[in-house]
């Protein structure tokens, strides 16, 4: 088979081999060139796909289900006195909640930098381990200097697994999965809303004089974490390349159904002109601005949620129970905004969708006063908010979609990631204590963000469609079809309809870009999703 141009740059390996170690270490192009066409049925298809669902998803959802649950911990210590048992005043509380994202703003570009380098799996792993050991460690703070550090340093801990998460999204599944995919471990920030909330209910009622409730719940949270990071050592794969669970042809049909996706999958180099385009390029700061602007509310209602239905008039543990529905309604905001997507092919419109019933329900909680009639409506206004749940992860899967070239997706995700912290740095200040039982600053600057996600979402589906145009003129100019099947957002059976073979893609191999590691502003083959 004709390799394609620079190819070389696919994978590579800093230390020497042994025989053994070299079929893991190989890159995609060398593994199939025994080949020169990959043909495999749609059972055969389906068979790995099953497989990397049954053995990589859980993991991720087990990581992003105990980064949320951990980090979600502060606003649950909230509702049992961790203002008054640590001595904290004026907007101390605030500012634990926004130096998580103070450090993981930090950390990304160090993570970037990681997940090129090094095996994807065993970072994961790691940080697992690392957070968890800071979580038990929070249990012994009893001042908001050593919440503070602590804090700190759970956020750069973390800051590497929304990342690594997308990245492992974007290796092992094809475009048109990837969606339902990313919304299946975002989905575990709901199931975090109903776990911890269920969990700090009765750790609430334990009493004892040695410790307070939040040490308690801190120390809970953190040994669960360190038992996952056990599993996760020993199980998470880094590649498709280096899995050890495939049995005969599966390895080359894991790697060769991800050749429409036109992104490559991993090259363990980092490439500076990558970087370069990254930041040049006006897509990137498209996802940065979207995703700051959905998590300033975002962190907001994350931080302050259960001190908003205090305010309803509700006791400690009447307000832990009443975030569980907030828990369901991000569940099925993610799951069904994903589905639609996939459905519809278009993240964009779904965004939109999404945002309405956000600015329905601050408007109510702006409106409405606060006393015993308003209990109902301000519980179901307060949980129409959670639906920017499902923006999220159509945020991520877009972005990570939409970007090519292994140095220019990891940077672009970190840039993105970067807009997610600020958000949810900016989010938690702009609420304060003393603005109960209204919070209306706080409301007011979420009301704006989800207006202008709105705004924003419709201005990105233009570039894109230009982008793709300007695609179809490259593809022209080289002697290719200009018009063409964009075949990661098809299901095999639909290419058979299309009357290609199964395994087989459009483009000859001397002629296909998919694992040559180029970006996507480069690669005329390159299809930008809406």
């Amino acid at each position: 088979m004709a390799a394609s141009k620079g190819h070389e740059d696919v994978i590579s390996s800093h230390v020497e081999s042994t025989p053994q170690e070299m079929t893991a270490r190989e890159n995609p192009l060398d593994i199939l060139a025994h080949d020169s066409n990959v043909f495999f049925t749609v059972e055969e298809e389906r068979r790995v796909l099953r497989k990397i669902d049954m053995r990589v998803l859980p993991l991720m959802l087990g990581a992003y289900f105990l980064q949320q649950l951990d980090k979600s911990s502060l606003s649950y210590t909230s509702v049992f006195n961790i203002q008054k048992d640590a001595g904290l005043h004026g907007r101390q509380y605030s500012w634990l909640g926004s130096v998580l994202y103070i450090a993981q703003l930090v950390m990304q570009p160090l993570g970037a930098l990681l997940l090129v380098k090094l095996p994807t799996g065993k970072v994961i792993s790691i940080a697992i381990f690392l957070w968890g050991v800071t979580m038990c460690g929070m249990a012994g703070c009893r001042n908001f200097k050593e919440l503070m550090a602590t804090r700190f340093l759970l956020g750069s801990f973390e800051s590497l697994i929304g990342p690594s998460l997308v990245a492992v999204t974007q290796m092992w599944w094809r475009r048109s999965e990837q969606t339902n995919r990313t919304s299946a471990w975002n989905a575990m920030n709901g199931i975090t809303f109903i776990f911890g909330s269920l969990s700090t209910y009765g750790l609430g009622h334990i009493k004892t004089d040695k410790l307070h409730s939040y040490q308690i719940i801190f120390l809970y949270c953190g040994g669960i974490t360190l038992v996952f990071s056990v599993f996760s050592i020993i199980f998470f794969p880094d590649s498709p390349m280096e899995a050890k669970f495939w049995k005969e042809r599966e390895r080359d049909i894991a790697i060769e159904r991800l050749r429409a996706n036109q992104m490559g999958i991993v090259s363990r180099k980092w490439r500076w002109d990558h970087v370069t385009e990254a930041v040049l390029d006006p897509k990137t700061w498209c996802w940065f601005f979207l995703v700051m602007a959905i998590s300033i509310p975002s962190g907001g209602i994350g931080t302050f949620g259960p001190l908003i239905v205090q305010s309803f008039g509700f006791d400690q543990f009447r307000t832990i129970l009443f975030n569980i529905p907030f828990g369901l309604v991000n569940i099925i905001a993610i799951l069904c905004g994903g589905w639609l997507a996939t459905r519809i092919k278009s993240k964009g419109i779904v965004i939109a969708i999404l945002a309405l019933p956000c600015i329905v329900g601050a408007t109510i909680l702006l409106a409405l006063p606060r006393g015993p009639g308003s209990k109902g409506p301000l519980l179901v206004a307060y949980y129409l908010t959670s639906f920017l749940a499902g923006i999220t992860p159509l945020i991520f899967t877009w972005h990570v979609q939409n970007t090519a070239g292994d140095t220019k997706r990891k940077v672009t995700t970190g840039i993105t990631f970067i807009g997610m912290c600020a958000g949810n740095i900016i989010g938690p200040l702009l609420y304060s204590a003393e603005d109960k039982p209204y919070y209306r600053k706080g409301l007011i600057s979420n009301l704006a963000m989800f207006a202008f996600v709105e705004v924003l979402v419709g201005l990105i589906m233009l570039y894109l469609k230009f982008l793709n145009s300007r695609h179809a003129s490259m593809r022209a100019a080289v002697g290719k079809s200009a018009q063409v099947h964009d075949e990661s957002m098809m299901r095999k059976v639909d290419l058979q309809n299309l009357g290609k073979g199964v395994g087989q893609q459009a483009t000859p191999r001397d002629e296909d870009n998919a694992f040559a590691d180029m970006t996507d502003l480069k690669n005329e083959d390159f299809i930008y999703v809406y």
